[in-house]
């Protein structure tokens, strides 16, 4: 979920800072966000789980306890609610635009993403051909199939998708 007046999270113009939420309070975070007019990256997944016979389908935060703002120092403080835990000034700007865009361009294709909590471990490759060509991550293997994992290094977190081994070359 972005600000809605932005289509990418490319072209957001701010600064990034992390907003650690308190527990199951991303979405009322990413409201208070839109009233106020800051700008914010909400990654969001569909899950659906069976009980009682019936499906029931959620949309939720890819990390939970966590929403990524856009803006200025000033925004910050005025982003300041009692859903909020800590605001984590982001110092290497470039490497978590550049995780952000590869988070975002992974749903935006509706390829099944899922939350991979441990740090990642493995060799860093790109992905070469298809809706996800120009992705890089870490190639993970978890049950005998290949995975590779898209880092969101200032969290120490990431989320990992399926993908075909053929379409990956390894970075320099």
């Amino acid at each position: 979920m972005l600000s809605p007046e932005v289509t990418d999270v490319s072209v957001m113009p701010g600064s990034w800072w992390v907003v650690h939420t308190k527990s199951r309070c991303e979405k009322a975070v990413a409201g208070d966000l839109l009233v106020k007019n800051i700008g914010y990256f909400l990654p969001l997944v569909k899950r659906i789980k069976v009980s009682g016979g019936r499906k029931r389908h959620f949309i939720l935060p890819l990390f939970s306890s966590y929403v990524f703002l856009n803006g200025s120092e000033d925004d910050c403080y005025r982003a300041r609610s009692r859903h909020i835990c800590q605001m984590i000034r982001v110092v290497d700007q470039i490497t978590l635009m550049r995780e952000l865009i590869a988070i975002d361009t992974a749903l935006r294709s509706e390829t099944p993403i899922e939350f991979y909590p441990r740090p990642a471990c493995g060799q860093r490759c790109r992905i070469i051909s298809g809706s996800l060509k120009g992705i890089e991550g870490v190639v993970v293997s978890q049950n005998g199939r290949s995975r590779i994992v898209l880092e969101v290094s200032i969290l120490g977190q990431g989320a990992m998708l399926e993908i075909d081994a053929d379409l990956l070359e390894v970075c320099a």
